[in-house]
């Protein structure tokens, strides 16, 4: 299989990608997987660089800071938010928008209902690595899939739009990891955008950490050997940026937020340690009760 588009998925965020599609790899392997997906090892073996990642958990070493703490930290955002998506289908929503897709296969893995479209917004090297390695294998989505080639900094709305979305309707919006990496006035703007999108009824996860990592955290073994045996400095991807206040810019937008740690998801493959990397990781959830304020679109 010829390696296109490989050039800016294996570098920077993009290389997290291929990191968080082999912890999923990796999942989909464990008898007892949180998550399932059947693709995620076809991307990483499509990429240069990964050659000698392991690829079956009976290969990682117990407490290996990458394959198994970072990777069942993947995992079980997968399933949160996973169920996220699944609830608000289940509860009418046929239209599911991920920002910063990266080399996740929902549209593919998930039980989507009849009716449902699901797009996928993310850099057109991402999504055009990601169209290459799904067109070599028996790969067909669940659900109407379409691909939006963006950059989430820059103005994206207006693409969605043509692309088909109705911001007449519900629409349940992932920003899975997304906002870790983008500056705080970017993820405000994003924020800002996709309310203006949302009609009564839509949902938004979204992930975020709640603090800057302290010293001990900064050093703690799943950074460093992310580091120095990976090539990816996940603590140096991440917008150093004093976070902004989202959950409040959405509140008063007209959205109910609810905040969780991943550690209020109890699973004896995440347990907090001392000095624990993932204490500041949040995940909100949020659910949009009045309609939309009437601004220009066209962005």
């Amino acid at each position: 299989m010829t390696a296109v588009g490989t050039r800016g998925v294996g570098a920077g965020v993009g290389r997290t990608a291929l990191l968080v599609a082999h912890a999923r790899a990796l999942e989909a392997r464990r008898p007892d997987p949180l998550a399932v997906d059947p693709y995620a090892e076809h991307f990483v073996r499509a990429a240069p660089g990964c050659a000698d990642w392991p690829r079956d958990p009976a290969q990682v070493a117990p407490g290996d800071p990458v394959w198994e703490r970072l990777a069942g930290y993947f995992a079980l955002r997968t399933r949160v938010l996973d169920t996220h998506l699944l609830d608000a289908a289940r509860a009418g929503t046929r239209q599911v928008v991920l920002l910063g897709a990266g080399l996740d296969s929902r549209a593919h893995r998930l039980p989507w209902p009849p009716g449902t479209t699901v797009w996928e917004l993310d850099r057109p090297d991402v999504l055009a690595f990601k169209q290459h390695v799904l067109d070599s294998l028996p790969a067909a989505p669940r659900a109407d899939r379409r691909t939006v080639a963006v950059d989430l900094t820059t103005p994206w709305s207006g693409a969605l739009r043509r692309s088909g979305l109705d911001p007449a309707r519900p629409t349940a919006w992932l920003a899975e990891g997304l906002f870790l990496y983008l500056p705080a006035e970017a993820e405000l703007r994003v924020a800002t955008a996709l309310d203006l999108l949302s009609a009564p009824g839509s949902t938004l996860a979204y992930e975020i950490k709640s603090a800057p990592e302290s010293a001990a955290v900064r050093t703690h073994p799943v950074y460093t050997a992310t580091r120095d045996r990976l090539g990816i400095d996940l603590l140096a991807l991440f917008s150093p940026d004093p976070r902004p206040r989202t959950a409040t810019l959405l509140t008063t937008l007209g959205w109910h937020t609810t905040t969780r740690s991943p550690f209020d998801h109890p699973t004896p493959r995440l347990r907090r340690t001392p000095d624990d990397p993932f204490d500041a990781n949040r995940w909100i959830t949020c659910r949009k009760t009045t309609p939309p304020h009437h601004r220009d679109l066209s962005g």
